[in-house]
């Protein structure tokens, strides 16, 4: 593939993406068919179910939850908190590798990057940061991809719109908590043999569950090996004028990429259970990786004047590296219940990550001279504690007092070292970086039924984070606490039973990231406005949230439901990254640094249905529709619009999808189809940023021999659409355009599913 070429298709895409950019599709979930009880995680507001005054065990109702296995949806129905469930069947149905392909079809929720890819898990649009990820209730290892877990180490995943006081309230957007495999009362052991193929590249996936129990001890044994091979393609065009429109440059560079990765999961669970009725919960999680990568970058520089920023670039670069990935978290959980109905359980754990990463890049000119050689490595080890408690006590009838506290420790140790020729790339390469973290939190919360139409949920939190890192000598530290109280109420409409109506309020916050705060440099090797370095800043403040939802939930007789919900949240002391030239021992370069801007609004409304056909034609065929859209608004203060939203929000994201269980015979038929828009965003005074659109269809087969073995065959990103985006940046006396176009794949799976 030529430069030219690239450039050229580049073009035609970026014409498609202007003609289906206005296509909006309702979109929707499922639901699940897995009982609660059992949660690897102490859960955030389960709910007494109301029984009503002629109910015979109307004294039981303390403590207890029940759940109706023909209606799945009433988890989520008696939750104070809004909390969408989705259990196995939502992991299993699209026969999906990636856990990323899972999410993206959940309402509200988006993938960044390109499709297939993986990328920042995020709610209602916003970007990095603004969704809490969590593991068995517990924030997930820095560093740490959700699209590198596999599905079927996953239980179930909880979407958590509002915040709840036991759980961290760093949570703008909202909460996603993903709960591992925790099936130990399987009577069978269960085999997941596939196969999938990206551009005949083939990547095989063999998972096993084994449940047992002897005595006292319940155990599930799971665990899962994979191998894949990947091609990545991009082209980029890039025009770069003066103030007054003179050409400066412009070039093509066109990089392909070839990456091959081997892993190992393992997830036990072991449950014991005391002669007292004390439990006692341990789940280790183990992942390691090894990746290796080829590819080559090629610059055609067009032309280019004395005056351009952009540096004489190579035209030809070969590129290697490697990636060595290891995760040990440890999940544990006891529980102990007093005589008074009381109960206290208290979690610990600990992990471990390390990843090791190092490239090098052999660069030539255009009559292949050599240019320079450039050597990175990054070698990051982490380490965490992690010890919280809950003590939870009935008061009276139909209330539940809980009152608990967290403390998390983590310790990074970084050494990165970048060469150019064998010369140090910035001033503190292979400099020893060290960066500490103590979060602690305490917390209250109060859940009643008020009557048998409304519950109301209370809550109060505060949390303090301390970060200090040293590089060179340098002792640097931030510290910050914020106060949240947070507030539901549902509000069930009399004499309409299936009718509710959610409101909710919370205070929340997002937090630095560690890398935003500590000063280690990022170097980029062909450094410009549009390729700054990037750097952190220790004097950084969490922006600060505020936020309602108004939610409308309309429950059918069958396993369905109508709901739309509405969200405002005012943010204050946004951080955006602003781009500046700063002078260096080596020369000037352009560095990029976050910094607290001043304050932002988004709000959007979310709109989910699904349901079963035969709801309305019972002779109908045996369809099951899932649709969810939303639909977001934001401006951010002190940057003019039009495009002054927040970074990386797209107007709108949307999902449909159906299952047609086929009459006479075990073949059940489905797809999906997901689309987010192309959109612009003015990131700040002097960026611009366009994201293209993703259109993603899924489909998908199932044939059921018996009810052990089952064989699924499915088709991820059936149009493999190219994913398109570019960066306009007018800073330093000159404009600087990049468009950059991505190719994406059709990924073909062949799943057996047995069990034993």
């Amino acid at each position: 593939m030529s430069i030219l070429s690239a450039f050229s298709c580049l073009e035609n895409a970026h014409a498609q993406v202007a003609q289906l950019d206005q296509i909006s599709v309702s979109i929707s979930a499922t639901d699940i068919k897995k009982d609660e009880s059992n949660s690897g995680a102490d859960q955030s507001s389960k709910k007494i179910i109301p029984i009503k005054e002629n109910d015979a065990t109307k004294n039981d109702t303390v403590q207890k939850v029940v759940i109706d296995g023909g209606r799945t949806d009433d988890v989520r129905r008696q939750s104070t908190a809004a909390k969408l469930i989705f259990g196995r069947e939502e992991l299993d149905r699209n026969g999906d590798t990636s856990l990323g392909d899972v999410l993206k079809r959940l309402p509200g929720v988006t993938i960044g990057g390109r499709p297939g890819r993986g990328g920042d898990i995020r709610m209602r649009g916003m970007g990095s940061g603004y969704t809490q990820i969590l593991i068995n209730g517990e924030r997930a290892p820095r560093g740490f991809s959700m699209d590198s877990l596999s599905p079927d180490q996953v239980e179930r995943i909880e979407v958590i719109r509002g915040a709840v006081a036991e759980y961290s309230t760093q949570a703008i957007a909202g909460t996603i908590n993903i709960v591992l495999r925790e099936d130990y009362k399987q009577k069978n052991a269960e085999l997941k043999v596939s196969l999938s193929s990206e551009q005949n590249r083939l990547a095989p996936n063999v998972s096993i569950s084994y449940p047992g129990e002897i005595g006292g001890l319940s155990y599930a044994l799971s665990g899962s090996v994979f191998q894949n091979k990947q091609r990545d393609q991009s082209a980029t065009n890039s025009v770069e004028s003066a103030a007054d429109g003179t050409l400066n440059l412009h070039q093509n560079e066109y990089d392909e990429v070839h990456r091959q990765t081997t892993g190992i999961h393992f997830t036990p669970r072991f449950n014991y259970k005391f002669e007292n009725g004390d439990t006692l919960m341990f789940q280790p999680f183990i992942m390691r990786s090894h990746s290796v990568s080829d590819g080559i970058g090629l610059v055609d520089q067009l032309f280019r004047s004395p005056i351009a920023i952009e540096p004489p670039a190579y035209a030809i670069s070969n590129n290697s590296g490697s990636a060595d990935t290891t995760f040990i978290r440890s999940f544990g959980n006891w529980q102990h219940k007093f005589d008074d109905n009381a109960k206290l359980a208290v979690r610990f754990g600990g992990g471990y990550g390390k990843m090791e990463n190092s490239s090098i890049s052999n660069q030539y000119d255009a009559n292949n001279n050599p240019v320079a050689v450039v050597t990175v490595a990054n070698n990051v080890i982490d380490k965490t504690l992690n010890n919280g408690g809950k003590y939870t006590k009935p008061i009276g009838e139909g209330q539940t007092f809980s009152a608990g506290w967290e403390l998390e420790l983590g310790k990074r140790d970084q050494t990165s070292v970048s060469l150019s020729n064998g010369k140090p790339q910035f001033q503190d390469s292979g400099d020893p970086l060290s960066a500490s973290t103590r979060r602690f939190a305490v917390f209250a919360q109060d859940e009643m039924d008020i009557n048998a139409d409304v519950s109301a949920y209370a809550g109060l939190r505060w949390e303090g984070i301390k970060t200090t890192s040293s590089l060179s000598g340098i002792n640097v530290g931030n510290s910050s606490s914020v106060w949240s109280p947070i507030a539901h109420v549902v509000w069930r409409i009399p004499g309409e039973s299936k009718n509710q109506i959610r409101m909710s309020y919370a205070t929340t916050y997002r937090a630095p990231a560690l890398n935003d705060l500590i000063a280690i440099p990022s170097i980029s090797n062909l450094n410009s406005p549009t390729r700054p370095d990037r750097i952190g800043n220790p004097l950084l403040k969490p922006e600060l949230s505020k936020g309602i939802d108004i939610a409308f939930e309309h429950y059918m007789t069958r396993a369905g439901l109508l709901s739309a919900n509405f969200f405002v949240r005012n943010i204050n002391d946004l951080i955006r990254r602003a781009t500046q030239l700063v002078s260096e021992p080596g020369g000037a370069r352009w560095v990029s640094s976050p910094m607290n801007i001043g304050q932002a609004t988004t709000k959007g409304i979310e709109l989910e249905a699904k349901f079963q056909l035969q709801e309305f034609f019972s002779d109908g065929p045996a369809i099951d529709f899932r649709s969810n859209y939303s639909r977001f608004w934001s401006s951010v203060d002190g940057i003019q619009g039009p495009n002054n939203t927040i970074d990386q929000q797209p107007p709108y994201t949307a999902n449909v999808g159906l299952d047609y269980r086929v009459a006479g015979i075990p073949l059940t038929l489905g797809g999906n189809l997901n689309l987010t828009p192309g959109y612009d965003v003015q990131s700040t005074v002097t960026q611009t940023n366009f994201i293209g659109l993703k259109r993603q269809i899924d489909i998908y087969g199932l044939w059921k021999f018996n009810p052990d073995v089952q064989l699924r065959l499915s088709a991820n990103n059936l149009r493999a659409n190219d994913y398109v985006s570019s960066s306009d940046v007018s800073l330093g006396g000159v404009n600087r355009l990049d468009y950059v176009t991505n190719k994406t794949y059709t990924t073909f799976s062949l799943r057996l599913e047995m069990k034993i």
